[in-house]
């Protein structure tokens, strides 16, 4: 599955992170981990680099700003990994943005929102997504990233027709 390397020819993941994650490291740290988004920002690019895929990185309080993100991936990314944070649950905007997109989403939590309040049981985002990792901390953005990777690699997408021929 891994490229040695070499870089293809695919358009970037987007992996675009919500409100609030500008804080990670910092702000409950029992609920998402002590690893800062900086530092989970050059995991997901090594991880992406040993597909031979690139990353656009990016964090954004603003809900205008997401999706004019997610509309840019339409036609510079190859797939969108998200974590809308608290969007998630209220962003009818960044649904509709979603899409619209026409290339794998993978949605993203650091922590397991179906184990949280009520009120983040419910996802705008997983309703158009096409897989949804969650509760794993950091190693879920990782895990969504190696999965990206089968999804948009044409090696990969060949390898799984031919086994479920």
């Amino acid at each position: 599955m891994a490229k040695s390397g070499k870089q293809n020819k695919a358009l970037p993941i987007y992996v675009l992170n919500g409100p609030t994650l500008n804080l990670l490291g910092t702000r409950e740290p029992e609920i998402y981990g002590r690893t800062t988004l900086a530092e989970i920002g050059r995991q997901v690019a090594a991880r992406a680099k040993t597909h031979g895929l690139g990353v656009v990185f990016r964090q954004s309080n603003h809900e205008g700003e997401l999706v004019d993100w997610i509309q840019e991936a339409r036609l510079k990314g190859s797939g969108v990994i998200l974590n809308a944070a608290a969007y998630t649950h209220t962003s009818v905007a960044i649904y509709d943005a979603l899409r619209s997109l026409e290339k794998p989403i993978i949605e993203v939590h650091l922590s397991n929102p179906h184990a949280r309040e009520p009120f983040r049981h419910r996802s705008f985002v997983s309703k158009v997504a096409t897989g949804v990792i969650c509760g794993l901390k950091e190693q879920g953005y990782l895990a969504a990233v190696d999965a990206m990777a089968v999804l948009i690699t044409p090696d990969a997408a060949a390898s799984r027709s031919k086994a479920q021929s």
